[in-house]
């Protein structure tokens, strides 16, 4: 009679278990009808007994769910009543703003404030950019053969060191619009890819991001060793302008989100690798976030911008204007409330 008794299912513990929804599952359906009302409408939906009685519902539904893991009760109550507190807490202890307050907070001071923790890398991002664009203009204007090794051929479309004056020019003014779109968009694309992949591919202890961005600089020196020698680097200097200070800028801003997570897996110092990849992963993200709104724009002044202004006064005034609004806008000094922890 023990032996069966030892063998039996534990009975006590259905009727616990039964007993404890039926003494308990009127505090979390009230919570849950709370909770849902608060989603589908906001906080002010709620009358002052019902807002003073949500934190006291969750309270006790925090202690429903340990005890629910404490005693193993079946596994669908445990995984009602993580989620019922989830959505619970994110009501209580969450930022109650609307979607436009939210995006509004990410212009106003997350994103400009991740690029200015930022500043250390990217000022890297931008040397590397500078000292492979010198070294891909002398490469090329000393051997042009080292052209076609740093530029592909759909990157090139005719436009290497063979190329007449005539052909270059129409290049910088739109005379073949056909060509000149699809090569603009090919450009886009490729530094598109570029500032994506260098953001990406930091967490391999930066070394694949500094590559990218050492390839980028190296394409535009060997592009300017084209265009200087004929006469036209000032003109081709304004018709990477219009778009190409948003556009390098992204780059160099993904390029410094990628570096700030590669270091901080490189060296965490006092954290452990996770958590400084974590919190570097936080600034790094919004950073590139950011980034592609800057692509974005980018895109339209190449698409749009460069076809309709063809002098270069009015190029150089638009990309300068451009570069000067976003240096003041990451890194003139603001209120400090939201920002982003570096």
């Amino acid at each position: 009679m023990s032996a069966n008794a030892a063998l039996s299912p534990p009975q006590p513990m259905l009727v616990n278990a039964s007993r404890f929804r039926a003494a308990h599952s009127a505090e979390w359906e009230r919570l849950e009808r709370l909770v849902s009302r608060i989603e589908k409408r906001s906080i002010k939906a709620l009358d002052d007994d019902d807002l003073l009685a949500v934190p006291l519902l969750y309270r006790s539904a925090l202690s429903s769910l340990s005890v629910a893991r404490e005693t193993s009760l079946d596994r669908s109550l445990v995984i009602y009543l993580e989620q019922l507190c989830t959505r619970a807490y994110f009501q209580i202890y969450g930022v109650p703003t609307s979607a436009l307050g939210q995006l509004w907070r990410f212009f106003a001071q997350s994103w400009p404030s991740a690029v200015q923790a930022l500043w250390r890398e990217t000022l890297v991002a931008f040397l590397l950019t500078v000292a492979a664009g010198i070294v891909g203009y002398v490469l090329v204007r000393s051997d042009p053969s080292w052209f076609f090794g740093i530029v592909g051929d759909g990157m090139a479309q005719g436009r290497d060191p063979s190329a007449s004056v005539e052909s270059l020019r129409a290049t910088i003014y739109g005379t073949h619009k056909d060509g000149l779109a699809t090569f603009a968009a090919y450009l886009f694309t490729h530094n598109a890819q570029i500032a994506i992949f260098a953001f990406a591919l930091g967490f391999a202890f930066a070394v694949p991001t500094a590559l990218l961005i050492v390839y980028n600089g190296l394409m535009l020196g060997a592009f300017m060793a084209v265009f200087v020698p004929k006469g036209l680097g000032v003109n081709f200097t304004g018709w990477i302008m219009i778009h190409g200070t948003t556009e390098l800028f992204a780059i160099i801003i993904a390029g410094a989100a990628g570096f700030r997570i590669g270091t901080a897996i490189a060296f965490p110092g006092r954290q452990s690798r996770s958590d400084s990849a974590v919190q570097a992963g936080r600034t790094g993200a919004t950073a590139m976030g950011g980034a592609v709104v800057m692509l974005m724009v980018a895109g339209m002044l190449e698409g749009i911008g460069r076809q309709i202004v063809l002098d270069d006064l009015g190029r150089y005034g638009i990309g300068l204007t451009m570069l000067v609004a976003w240096l003041l806008y990451f890194y003139v000094p603001r209120s400090r409330h939201g920002v982003v922890s570096a």
